[in-house]
């Protein structure tokens, strides 16, 4: 994760203030950024940890001033010039220059529940064993990096980077998102649930006997 993006834990961005009722979208524009990105998704030029990583690599001023929708269309429009389904020019204009070769692939109404259960299930059989049993104590890698692309995606925090838990639950095997966001193959391995203590993430916790759990792959971890 980006320093911008892995919030986690982290001091000095003030107070989490959650918002009271039940309202899903703040705003009617919220209903479509989400309308809007799940539609483009359709089209198949990207998978989701890619669409992660293309908002948690925007620039850390734009991060930081944008809302949460806005980080969606800020990584959406990026991902769609960057995969040639628009150009910046037609960003600009707000309509396209020419027909696009995927209008073929919009989605349409009566196909949307099949396209969101599209992407389940996400398990995988895989000839890599799980090394860990529930009990196991484990170490998570001391640098919270994807290791085999430099600035790349990962789903290890830097709040849990070189810290001690012991794994909760076996997940079996799942796609890699180190791998998966970067166009290199599913690359699925053996997920865990990793619990650990507060008190051994941050120095002060409001209650030292919380447990943070995290779901983290088998590559992250080492036996203590």
């Amino acid at each position: 994760m980006t320093r911008a993006h892995d919030m986690g834990g982290r001091f000095g961005d003030g107070p989490v203030s959650p918002e009271l009722g039940n309202v899903v979208f703040d705003s009617c524009w919220h209903a479509r950024a989400l309308a809007i990105t799940l539609a483009c998704g359709s089209l198949g030029l990207w998978n989701i940890d890619a669409s992660r990583h293309a908002r948690e690599s925007l620039p850390p001023k734009d991060y930081f001033r944008f809302s949460y929708y806005e980080r969606w269309l800020a990584g959406l429009t990026g991902m769609l010039v960057e995969n040639g389904a628009l150009t910046a020019e037609e960003l600009l204009m707000g309509e396209a220059i020419d027909p696009s070769d995927l209008t073929n692939r919009k989605l349409v109404a009566n196909s949307v529940n099949d396209f969101l259960t599209k992407g389940s299930p996400t398990d995988r059989l895989v000839s890599k064993k799980s090394i860990y049993k529930c009990g196991d104590l484990v170490k998570t890698r001391a640098f919270p990096e994807n290791m085999d692309v430099t600035g790349g995606h990962t789903r290890l925090p830097s709040y849990a980077a070189g810290a001690t838990g012991y794994v909760l639950l076996r997940h079996g095997a799942h796609v890699l998102p180190d791998s998966n966001a970067h166009g290199l193959g599913e690359a699925a391995e053996p997920l865990y649930a990793v619990a650990f203590k507060a008190s051994d993430l941050w120095a002060q916790p409001n209650n030292s006997d919380d447990e943070v759990i995290l779901d983290l792959w088998q590559s992250y971890l080492v036996l203590a």
